[in-house]
């Protein structure tokens, strides 16, 4: 059974995560954090030592809450193949999810970030690299499956698929036009059956 600190961290996280996501993580003020949880600055500080404190917290919760439903969702399949497919219609058909959330919070965090708070931005390039190792990894067990082609370079696909989630993310989000993500999702599909399917 979690304390009464557990409990009052774990409010805190869920309600700031939303402010932190959508109004950056240096824009967030205190104030923010007061309106959005209902408690003072003395309460909030008392269960983080900082708002970088806070906001790396707020960054890990944002980032287990959106890639643990994407791990749900695509362990629905057993072939890596299928795995693959998945994710593309994982990102095609949760953009207003996205969009409700204030985005992809790794992509926020490593823009947001960057000259600002290193630990955050140091934080948003590991959970990046920790997403281009799960597609490797699933891409490397497809091939013992054998249902994905032996010669290909897993660890360079992991890194253009990757690229290519992210970066079509990030335009639809820029221009609020959900078919740069759904145009780049139907290519992926397309690129995954003609580059690793066996």
């Amino acid at each position: 059974m979690k304390s009464k600190s557990d409990n009052t961290k774990d409010f805190i996280l869920k309600k700031t995560a939303l402010v932190f996501n959508t109004k950056g993580y240096s824009a967030t003020s205190l104030s923010d954090l007061e309106l959005a949880t209902g408690l003072t600055k003395g309460a909030i500080y008392g269960n983080f030592e900082s708002k970088e404190d806070l906001a790396t917290k707020v960054f890990q919760y944002n980032v287990n809450k959106i890639y643990g439903f994407l791990k749900e969702f695509i362990e629905t399949e057993e072939l890596a193949i299928n795995k693959l497919l998945l994710i593309s219609d994982f990102f095609k058909n949760n953009y207003s999810n996205l969009m409700k959330a204030g985005g992809c919070p790794i992509l926020n965090a490593s823009i947001d970030a960057k000259n600002v708070n290193p630990l955050l931005f140091q934080l948003g390039c590991i959970e990046a690299k920790k997403m281009e190792n799960r597609l490797e990894n699933i891409i490397k067990s497809g091939i013992i499956q054998g249902t994905i082609q032996p010669n290909i370079n897993s660890s360079e696909f992991a890194r253009n698929m990757y690229s290519m989630i992210e970066g079509s993310v990030f335009n639809a989000f820029t221009h609020q036009d959900k078919q740069y993500l759904d145009n780049m999702m139907d290519f992926l599909k397309e690129y995954i059956i003609l580059k690793l399917k066996k």
